[in-house]
């Protein structure tokens, strides 16, 4: 029996807000704006684009992914926390995404493809040195299902497949 070890975790960059940033700005430089033309009651105004960046802030902030010799867990929630666990075996491909932007500043997506029912297909969007985690990830996939001697078997075709083994 083998311990769980924590390989590695981190959270995505805020960067993936940079849109969502910018629209804020936009919105609270035309309220404040406004003000200036108008009554300072139009600054009340500022609540809304704020407290949606804010909002959007910490859901990034709370957004966690962890990576143990076992499985990938995805810990999301501001208010009320959801937990997500994929078992490593279960992984069967790796995609690593690279937006010119994101390459900039060393940040890059892995997309991960399942067998989990809850969750086929999961990215870990803006972490840095996404070429480790994928080996480091790779790895232990590798690892786990020797060890558990399961390997990802994939049916192609539709319900005829099927049929066809229940006359045999």
């Amino acid at each position: 029996m083998t311990t769980e070890s924590n390989l590695w975790s981190s959270s995505p960059s805020q960067f993936i807000n940079f849109n969502k940033f910018l629209l804020g700005l936009i919105v609270s430089a035309v309220i404040i704006t406004a003000a200036c033309y108008t009554t300072n009651y139009v600054l009340y105004g500022l609540i809304l684009p704020v407290g949606w960046s804010l909002w959007q802030y910490l859901v990034v902030r709370c957004l966690r992914y962890e990576l143990t010799s076992e499985r990938i867990r995805l810990r999301t929630g501001v208010i009320n926390q959801q937990v997500n666990e994929i078992e490593l075996y279960r992984i069967k491909d790796t995609t690593i995404q690279l937006p010119f932007l994101l390459r900039l500043i060393k940040l890059g997506t892995l997309a991960l493809v399942t067998s989990d029912r809850t969750l086929p297909e999961l990215e870990l969007k803006a972490i840095r040195n996404v070429r480790g985690v994928r080996d480091m990830l790779r790895e232990n996939v590798e690892r786990l299902r020797d060890l558990k001697r399961v390997r990802e078997v994939d049916f192609e075709g539709g319900d005829d497949d099927f049929e066809d083994l229940d006359t045999l």
